[in-house]
């Protein structure tokens, strides 16, 4: 992880935190554990130990402390770092104890002079990237590396909601250490990063219950919040290394991960990023300031699958990806349209799509499909306008397919461009197998399911042209477009929708496209990413708790915070 120096315009007086320039600090989500301050973890075994142990004067801008083992940015980046280099690296895990390397406390949540002094864009990123990474620990149970809260004090906020990430929480009982979600009584704000949905519809806390936890600063502990379904053991400390290592050998038993296998190291990534361009070696993306978009170019595979390791095409263009996501959405916060477009051999792709799949029962590719899966997910509630550009030599086919499926409009070629390569095959796409089920969204449906909520026998049309490209005729008669312009009418068309979308209100357009892009049943996932990150980025910009008299300001101060008492 690297913050370059320039933008950064901290200080540590919280009046002037609060006047900062707009221009956050360039983050960098590429790290590895030589370089962590606040993370360390061991393996024995079958089980990993993680530790929280937050370098106080590590924040990745000055201004605050990382007191009481709270977190900000850097260390929820480390974290996810973590979490990644244990699937694939570290196969043998089965069963992760997350536990704090601090001996008074667990973690007191995200660090209150930095959501104080932040500005609101950084806010909601930083609690979109911690909501992503808990969803992550949840898909690493369903990968067979189950996550075990080992709570050696007292859990608050955000740290409380670390643990609801994982499948079992242990809290340590010495009449001391709680779980709470003080956020709203002392800070004006809500647990935004799936508390509140986590306890009723995962711990299944009952909802009279959880409203007066919410409300309690303090927490609960001991039988008390095991009862009330808060945590699921409350362990004497004699007795806490004992139970700890039985929980993480019982469910290291139950996992199906290979005891045997060798990890896939995962390298530093191969970026280059200047003002106006990063590139990888299987994406890329050109930041145009002046239309306020960014084009992004995804190359498909140029050799046939081969070995399962970091080169692996789907593993590489996935992590880059990934990677160029969070730094978009981090440092280019004006660039509000990104266009995508492919380019290679759609057979390829496919080829690599099968090849996956047809090695269902191999660690390493169930886990690649399961990244890709996270990706795409990452994409869906990502804050921008997405267009699909399907032009001839374009690859959209399988899992390339999905950035298409994801975009809020798509436009497909009909013919070729004349003046360019008349002679050239008209853009197609494809349906493949990996459109149909492996790369569900939050709301557990597949894209297609979700372009077409409500109307199986479209879903069943398109899967029959499985396997055939399809021309731009065929696309919109299926409805996988959404135009198909010729070439006469190309630029226009796609330089029209560019101007249009940077003439509307970002703030609208981002509501606008969170409520299209999830038909269909709501989830866990979409609670906390439709329902419970609304809510909270509303409050984040109400006086109550950010203005001047707010209690975020307040807190610490020993002055109370003075509240607008209308009710909105």
């Amino acid at each position: 992880m690297t913050v370059l120096e320039e933008p950064v315009n901290a200080v540590a007086d919280d009046t002037a935190a609060a006047d900062r320039s707009d221009a956050p600090p360039q983050v960098d989500f590429d790290t590895s554990p030589e370089r962590y301050r606040h993370w360390r973890f061991s393996v024995d075994g079958e089980v990993a130990t993680v530790y929280l142990d937050v370098a106080e004067d590590g924040g990745i801008v000055p201004g605050y402390e990382l007191k009481l083992n709270s977190y900000d940015l850097g260390v929820d980046i480390e974290l996810y770092d973590l979490t990644q280099r244990l699937r694939f690296e570290y196969p043998q895990v089965r069963s992760v104890v997350l536990t704090s390397g601090k001996d008074s406390n667990f973690c007191a949540g995200a660090n209150i002079r930095m959501l104080a002094g932040s500005s609101h864009p950084w806010k909601v990123n930083f609690c979109k990237f911690t909501n992503e990474t808990r969803n992550g620990i949840e898909d690493m149970t369903e990968a067979g590396q189950t996550w075990i809260a080992a709570l050696n004090g007292t859990a608050a906020g955000g740290g409380y909601e670390m643990a609801l990430a994982c499948d079992r929480i242990l809290l340590v009982d010495d009449r001391s250490s709680n779980v709470s979600l003080p956020e709203l009584p002392l800070l004006a704000v809500l647990p935004g990063t799936g508390g509140l949905t986590r306890v009723v519809d995962k711990r299944h806390v009952r909802r009279d219950l959880a409203d007066y936890f919410a409300t309690k600063s303090e927490g609960l502990g001991g039988k008390k919040a095991v009862d009330w379904k808060l945590v699921d053991e409350a362990v004497p400390r004699a007795k806490w290394q004992e139970t700890v290592s039985a929980r993480a050998n019982e469910f290291a038993e139950r996992s199906h991960r290979p005891s045997d296998a060798s990890g896939i190291a995962l390298p530093e990534l191969d970026k280059t990023r200047t003002d106006d361009s990063i590139d990888y070696s299987y994406v890329s993306a050109k930041l145009d300031r002046d239309q306020r978009a960014v084009e992004i170019a995804v190359r498909g595979p140029s050799d046939d699958p081969g070995e399962l390791d970091a080169t692996f095409w789907t593993l590489a263009f996935t992590r880059e990806l990934d990677d160029l996501i969070l730094d978009l959405r981090a440092n280019e916060p004006e660039l509000g349209t990104w266009v995508f477009r492919t380019e290679g051999d759609a057979a390829t792709v496919l080829a690599h799509d099968q090849y996956l799949l047809d090695h269902a029962d191999d660690w390493r590719a169930n886990e690649i499909v399961h990244y890709l899966k996270r990706t795409l997910k990452r994409l869906d509630v990502t804050s921008r306008s997405m267009l699909a550009l399907i032009e001839p030599g374009s690859c959209f086919a399988g899992s390339l397919l999905e950035l298409a499926l994801a975009a809020d409009r798509s436009f497909q070629l009909f013919g070729v461009f004349e003046e360019v390569d008349p002679d050239a095959d008209p853009a197609a796409i494809t349906v493949g197998a990996m459109n149909l089920g492996p790369l569900p969204m939050g709301n557990g449906l597949t894209r297609l399911q979700t372009r077409f909520f409500g109307d199986e026998n479209a879903v069943a049309e398109i899967e029959k042209r499985a396997g055939e490209p399809l021309d731009a005729d065929a696309s919109r008669e299926l409805g996988l477009i959404t135009f198909a312009p010729d070439d006469i009418d190309w630029d226009d068309e796609v330089r029209i929708t560019l101007e249009e979308r940077a003439s509307f209100s970002p703030d609208a357009l981002t509501g606008l496209e969170a409520n299209y892009r999830f038909a269909g049943p709501e989830t866990m996932e979409t609670k906390i990413f439709g329902r419970l990150t609304a809510w909270q980025n509303w409050i984040f910009t109400r006086p109550n708790a950010a203005g001047e008299s707010g209690a975020l300001r307040k807190f610490g101060t020993g002055q109370r915070a003075d509240f607008d008492r209308k009710r909105v």
